[in-house]
């Protein structure tokens, strides 16, 4: 071994703790790579759906890739943490759908917040504040709300392949299966499904890829390239706009996003660490870091001109093929930073294509509702409430607020006040408020 070698193997070894952790080098590496392809689907799905607010889709693209690799490299030399990060699917979706085309904000102010969002995501994970917060939701509304933003991404990726479409009598009915793009977004799916049952590295992807290029022949995808130079981000950058913090849907926004946001990154923290030795107790360690890590990221992701930029469930399939520190994570942003060069590629990507994925996401998510206690009324209704209202409604925010809304309602009239806590009333109000407001 050469003096240099030696050197950086040193380094490594104090940074990350390779050895203390039962790890080395070439498997965090393999690790970072299994991450990276379970997960980089985001840079095509992320300017597709972005783009529906008026965003730059090139500019997105590489907010995207830049968001993502340097979130996930504070969460490797912060927190030593084998989590990858990027724009968070379900936030993003809310972002577009919800923030910017129902409540009518521009993607300038729903950027900004997000940037709110992650101030105050900073200050609760400083201060401990966090723990009682999750704590205080009910476990069943949790569920809930990953159930039901599985369900909003599950519609959006049938409408954008137009599976179904809108009709007058029944809102909305099957479209014409004759078509390609439908045909090829349920071929898409079921291969994405299939590749990653088989555990296939990188199966969300090839699934993207495969029906893009069946598509070229078609003339649904037109070829331009793979690599290139990467696009200005002068269009999405330092672009917030605060016009509208003083408004009451401005602070429902900012407190969907948070939502969102904590629960989805207690769930990933929880489910990727505990088969890497973090987690004794039933506590993580270095929680406190892994947790600003996740709030500087949606901040960071806000500035540069992203949606909520958040932990990855995907991470768990680096975990199963050997990462234990954040090594691996350095690779993930690592290849992050590659993909800036491939933004023809990204463009090229047709809607039935990144739908497919999205509608795998979908079902993923969707298997929160297994988890929902079905035994009592009280529970599983409002979770049911929030979940389906969520697609219904078109709004991620309307579904949490009637889920709260009808939880609080019916523990009072059950007589069972006492467990629903006082932050869940206190929201409930809040929601109550706003819909009588502004509907």
């Amino acid at each position: 071994m050469t003096d240099t070698t030696a050197t950086e193997t040193s380094f490594l070894e104090r940074q990350f703790r390779l050895t203390e952790n039962g790890t080395n080098v070439r498997t965090e590496f393999i690790a970072g790579l299994t991450t990276f392809l379970t997960m980089v689907y985001i840079v095509f799905v992320n300017p597709a759906i972005l783009g529906k607010t008026g965003m730059d889709a090139g500019a997105v693209f590489v907010a995207t890739c830049i968001a993502a690799a340097v979130s996930t490299l504070v969460m490797a030399l912060y927190a030593n943490y084998p989590i990858a990060l990027a724009p968070g699917m379900g936030i993003n979706a809310f972002f577009a759908f919800t923030v910017v085309l129902t409540y009518k904000y521009t993607w300038q102010q729903a950027l900004a917040a997000v940037f709110c969002s992650g101030v105050i995501f900073f200050f609760i994970s400083v201060f401990r504040i966090r723990q009682y917060v999750i704590d205080s939701i009910p476990q069943n509304l949790k569920m809930a709300v990953s159930a039901g933003v599985g369900l909003f991404l599950g519609i959006i990726a049938l409408e954008e392949s137009h599976i179904i479409v809108a009709q007058p009598a029944t809102l909305v009915t099957l479209g014409d299966l004759r078509h390609w793009e439908p045909v090829l977004m349920l071929f898409g799916f079921v291969l994405i499904a299939a590749l990653n049952y088989r555990r296939i590295m990188g199966g969300t992807l090839i699934g993207i890829l495969v029906v893009a290029v069946i598509g070229i022949p078609l003339g649904l995808t037109h070829y331009s390239g793979i690599v290139s130079l990467p696009p200005s981000i002068k269009p999405t950058l330092f672009q917030l706009d605060f016009s509208r913090i003083g408004e009451a849907t401005f602070l429902i926004v900012i407190f969907s996003i948070l939502f969102i946001d904590v629960f989805d990154n207690a769930g990933t923290l929880i489910g990727v660490t505990h088969r890497t030795g973090l987690m004794k107790d039933g506590k993580l360690a270095r929680m406190k870091e892994a947790l600003i890590s996740d709030s500087f990221a949606a901040m960071f992701g806000s500035l540069i001109g992203t949606s909520t930029t958040t932990s990855y469930i995907e991470s768990a399939a680096g975990v199963q093929a050997g990462a234990r520190t954040g090594l691996s994570s350095v690779f993930v942003a690592i290849f992050f930073l590659l993909a800036l060069f491939f933004s023809p590629l990204a463009g090229m990507i047709p809607a039935y294509a990144t739908s497919a994925a999205l509608f795998y996401v979908a079902c993923v998510m969707a298997r929160g509702l297994a988890e929902v206690d079905w035994n009592d009324v009280t529970e599983y209704a409002p979770a049911v409430v929030a979940a389906i209202t969520m697609p219904l409604t078109y709004s991620i925010a309307t579904g949490i607020g009637l889920g709260f809304i009808t939880y609080a309602v019916l523990k009072i009239i059950s007589g069972k006040l006492r467990e629903a806590s006082p932050a869940v009333i206190v929201l409930a109000l809040l929601f109550a408020i706003k819909f009588a407001i502004s509907g």
